[in-house]
């Protein structure tokens, strides 16, 4: 693709006429005209009457689908010492290129800063570079009143409708099991979708260690320090979570067959849960980490990472197909090689990310539709539709529809391309599908009514895109929770009061320590005494010297030297043998 900028009003189309092509929809195609006039979709059938001037885009053995929704990219993200080379101008350019014509960033700063200064900070930088329309999550790294206040402001003035916090990265991002509790706690209250990053924070920290003490310092110790189990085990504790604060959640970037499988399985067990896998997760795998190549390798390093079993890219793309997952993003983070380079010695120095906003859509339909696994209605739902809905922008976005954005994509099926970081439009020197060959191609793309690709160039202005409001409350995620709300709610049982005996507990009892902790098994003090010592102020030989946590009751006591018995009671064995 050639490459061209020009001025918004060059680039504009108040009216566009799209002919002859085959609409996708989630839930239905056919074939259709379309009138689109001020960016606004105005009119959809054959034998359409339209105003003059209007250009015609011929679409004749094509598809014409919804616009691509990424709902993960981390654009000019701060992150281990360094930025993410993509920032929001040639990430949304190349979003647009590949199909894409809306992002959703995160809001990730570190941890005791203010979420409100946070947003501002990324409205900032984004505003004024985007191409195309975006949005915003906001990530919780830490726990306080003040966040719990922040929050209710984000989601009543500034937007937002879902909060990310991270089981990973300790002493960065990470919350423990408690604060992430009351963070579930306080979404399912403003109507906010919960998010989580799922891997084991505190098993990673140690494993990373033992990596390096085994002299593994390379890319491949960072798969090694956290694999599958580890990403399953926090993806399942953040579901039980959830559930029991009764808040939605959401998994961002499902990358294993474990992890899958618990979503699956949470699902099926009736919990509002949704499951995400990215380009990378669905279009290659992590054997990329043993490669001899140390460029290679690093660049493929994300978390979590890319899982080395090479069938787990086909067992996603089968769960996403059949929808145990239902939405797709990309964790879109790029850093060059040299910003890789910072952990040439330590691979927990790489800078963890990877590429996939231009590319997602090819990687999907050549890995899902052009295999079989899936049909195109269902590519357009898990491209586009399913996160409008989840994201409560539907049918304003993810649908070809009368008064829905004309965010539009001409599809060439039968045309065919070959991935590679020669070619692309991102701004990082590395491609994780490098070599790929993807048939499914966009010709033509429409952001609000505006030719952005237009037979193979791309035309774009820095800040012609616009920041889209996420309202709470969305009926995809939260009907089900608030009837359940109602209908779960804890009631007492209603009883006479109890008007029988109470056992008394004297003065001495309180002396001897009798109280036990909340949990009855395990005294509240360390002794082993259950009896009150004998008259003579004896320990009492009845009672147990066991204890659950292996102490023992004499092991304060000084020890005595070895006493060797000559005659020990029933007789020595050694004489009869």
């Amino acid at each position: 693709m050639e490459e061209e900028t020009v001025t918004n009003e060059q680039s504009a189309q108040s009216r566009l006429f799209i002919k002859g092509g085959r609409i996708v929809n989630d839930d239905q195609s056919f074939d259709a005209d379309i009138y689109i006039e001020d960016g606004i979709i105005k009119q959809i059938g054959n034998n359409l009457v339209i105003p003059g001037g209007a250009r015609t885009i011929e679409a004749k053995g094509k598809l014409v689908i919804p616009g691509g929704i990424d709902t993960h990219t981390h654009m000019q993200l701060p992150f281990m010492g360094t930025h993410a080379v993509d920032d929001f101008y040639s990430g949304t350019k190349a979003a647009l290129a590949g199909g894409t014509t809306m992002i959703i960033d995160f809001v990730l700063d570190q941890k005791n800063v203010s979420l409100l200064e946070a947003y501002d900070k990324w409205r900032n930088w984004a505003d004024s570079k985007v191409c195309c329309d975006y949005a915003l999550h906001s990530c919780v790294t830490w726990w306080s009143p003040e966040v719990a206040k922040e929050m209710d402001i984000l989601c009543k003035e500034k937007g937002i409708n879902s909060f990310k916090m991270f089981l990973a990265y300790k002493d960065v991002f990470m919350l423990e099991d408690n604060e992430l509790y009351e963070v579930f706690k306080r979404c399912r209250e403003l109507g906010a979708l919960g998010m989580v990053h799922a891997e084991n924070g505190h098993l990673i920290a140690e494993k990373s260690s033992e990596m390096i003490q085994h002299g593994i310092t390379g890319p491949e110790a960072h798969e090694m320090c956290r694999p599958e189990e580890v990403e399953a085990e926090a993806t399942n504790r953040a579901i039980t979570l959830a559930n029991q604060a009764n808040c939605p959640l959401y998994i961002v970037h499902v990358m294993s067959k474990s992890a899958a499988k618990v979503v699956t399985k949470a699902r099926r067990q009736g919990k509002v849960v949704f499951g995400e896998p990215i380009a990378a997760s669905l279009g290659t795998d992590g054997t990329h980490y043993w490669n001899k190549c140390w460029r290679h390798a690093a660049g493929h390093v994300m978390g979590p990472p890319l899982r080395p079993d090479p069938t787990t890219p086909g067992y996603l793309m089968d769960l996403l197909a059949n929808n145990d997952l239902q939405v797709t993003g990309t964790d879109n983070c790029t850093f060059n090689a040299d910003q890789k380079a910072l952990g040439k010695d330590d691979f927990r120095k790489i800078p963890n990310g990877v590429n996939g906003v231009e590319d997602r859509m090819s990687v999907i339909w050549e890995k899902g539709v052009h295999t079989g696994k899936m049909d195109p209605c269902r590519f357009v739902a898990v491209t586009s539709t399913n996160a409008a809905k989840i994201f409560n922008i539907y049918p304003q976005k993810g649908r070809i529809a009368v008064g829905s954005d004309a965010d539009i994509v001409v599809w060439n099926p039968n045309a065919s391309r070959t991935i590679s970081a020669k070619t692309h439009h991102q701004a990082v020197d590395f491609n994780i599908f490098e070599g790929m060959l993807c048939h499914g191609v966009a010709e033509y793309v429409m952001t609000n009514g505006h030719v952005v690709l237009d037979e193979g160039q791309v035309r774009v202005t820095q800040g012609m895109g616009r920041f889209i409001p996420l309202p709470c409350n969305s009926e995809t995620v939260f009907s089900r929770i608030r009837e359940r709300e109602r209908t779960t709610k804890p009631c007492k049982v209603e009883r006479e009061p109890y008007d029988g005996p109470v056992a008394k507990i004297t003065a001495t009892q309180m002396s001897e320590k009798m109280i036990v902790a909340d949990n009855p098994i395990i005294p509240n003090n360390a002794e082993f005494h259950g009896r009150p010592m004998t008259s003579s102020g004896a320990r009492n030989l009845q009672d147990s010297t066991f204890s659950l946590s292996g102490q023992q009751i004499d092991e304060k006591s000084p020890r005595r030297s070895t006493t060797r018995s000559l005659n020990p009671p029933g007789g020595k064995s050694s004489g009869l043998w």
